[in-house]
């Protein structure tokens, strides 16, 4: 028979679960060179290969065969060739814009282990996709809110969320949608660069994340008696802005965020705080004109600087950091750590801190692919982000694991039974 490829699921998968990918039909102990590839809504791709050798019964699971030296990775990594995909462009990150359509996932068997692929053996289609079925996309426009609110099936009420990126604006959708397919509803805010929002990041005023936050809390379909907030980097030091001075917020949850403020001036009612100072004279440039920014922000437990820490002790809600120890960005298991001091210095519940080793500042959901090195946009060169993919990717299956049931632990006042793998 011909070889062919199995997938399980079939045809459809969510993209934050786990995909089974077998070939059968092949020689006993035959060698072959998988190749997956996936292209961007820009058009741009990705691709990652493996080399395999398949079993005496010709049959070829990712799941029990390890993979040989050469290819993206080696060893038994059975979604290797989802989480090692890398851009065929230069400082690329994959990010779904259209959350309601798929990626389409091609894989292809190839013969041999050879540096050019070998004859075509096998090929397939696979769609990754971001909504699960019933879930609701709800565009907000209400007073100044302009954001995304995502709705479970079911009747509800439900704990909600709300979701904020970081320094690279818009309104980024696939981490809300993804979350909301676990149970939660879930608001992706933007907070500039879109729409009839500022255009650059000079200040915020907290009485706009205030409305937000009021929306979710009067919304018929979000149970009370408050809500939850998600942030990764900028959107980090946001949500502890927002749980130190707002009403409402039980719980918060950062992805390599800060405890002081960044980047630009953060106003709500009399209060004023100054951005963290910056001297780029830190940063590092290597010979490949990539920008290691990690020493460039001031230290906020030192001189003036110490006005841009958040006063977090006036929160009234429980803390969850996620911590990647190799993030360059910035030094979150710092920040971590010193807003851990501050809360319990001042008698609050000691924070989970949650660390990685080996895992860099893109945390995103599961099987993204890692994004070593990408422009930012307030640089204005590429930086690093460091990271190393596979511990970097299992990082991200964890850290999905851990958001999640301590949500569902604050919010809902159940537990779901999930620990630590790492």
């Amino acid at each position: 028979m011909a070889p062919s490829i199995r997938l399980s699921p079939a045809a459809r998968s969510l993209f934050d679960e786990p995909l089974a990918i077998a070939v059968q039909g092949l020689g006993p102990r035959q060698q072959v060179t998988l190749r997956t590839s996936v292209r961007d809504e820009t058009g741009e791709l990705f691709q990652a290969s493996a080399h395999y050798q398949a079993g005496d019964d010709g049959e070829l699971d990712l799941a029990r065969c390890p993979a040989l030296p050469g290819g993206s990775f080696s060893g038994l990594e059975p979604m290797g060739l989802l989480w090692a995909l890398q851009p065929q462009k230069p400082f690329w990150r994959l990010v779904k814009r259209d959350v309601l359509s798929p990626f389409l996932l091609q894989l292809e068997v190839f013969e041999g282990h050879g540096e050019r692929p070998g004859r075509l053996l096998a090929q397939a289609q696979h769609e990754r996709a971001f909504l699960r079925d019933g879930v609701r996309r709800v565009p907000v426009r209400e007073g100044r809110i302009r954001a995304t609110l995502f709705l479970p099936p079911g009747n509800g009420p439900f704990p909600g969320i709300i979701d904020l990126y970081g320094a690279g604006g818009g309104l980024p959708e696939y981490r809300a949608c993804l979350l909301a397919n676990h149970g939660f509803a879930v608001l992706a805010l933007a907070f500039y660069s879109y729409e009839d929002l500022p255009k650059g990041m000079k200040e915020f005023h907290l009485e706009y994340f205030e409305e937000a936050v009021n929306y979710m809390l009067q919304h018929t379909q979000v149970k009370g008696p408050g809500i939850g907030l998600l942030g990764h980097s900028k959107g980090g030091d946001l949500c502890v802005s927002m749980a130190s001075f707002l009403k409402g917020i039980t719980a918060t949850a950062l992805i390599n965020g800060s405890v002081a403020n960044v980047g630009a001036v953060l106003r709500y009612k009399d209060i004023t705080i100054p951005p963290l100072g910056v001297n780029p004279k830190r940063i590092k440039v290597d010979k490949s004109g990539i920008a290691d920014i990690i020493d460039a922000l001031n230290n906020p437990l030192e001189g003036p600087d110490q006005q841009s820490f958040i006063p977090l002790e006036k929160a009234e809600c429980c803390f969850l950091f996620i911590v990647g120890q190799d993030d360059h960005n910035w030094k979150s298991e710092f920040f971590a750590v010193e807003g851990s001091k501050r809360l319990q210095a001042h008698g609050k519940e000691k924070p989970e801190i949650v660390c990685y080793p080996g895992a860099g500042h893109y945390i995103e959901p599961p099987f993204f692919p890692m994004c070593a090195a990408s422009m930012h946009l307030l640089i204005g060169k590429p930086v690093m982000w460091g990271g190393e993919p596979k511990a970097h990717s299992e990082a991200q299956i964890d850290a999905w694991q851990q958001i999640q049931a301590f949500f569902h632990k604050h919010l809902t006042g159940k537990p779901s039974g999930t620990s630590s793998k790492l």
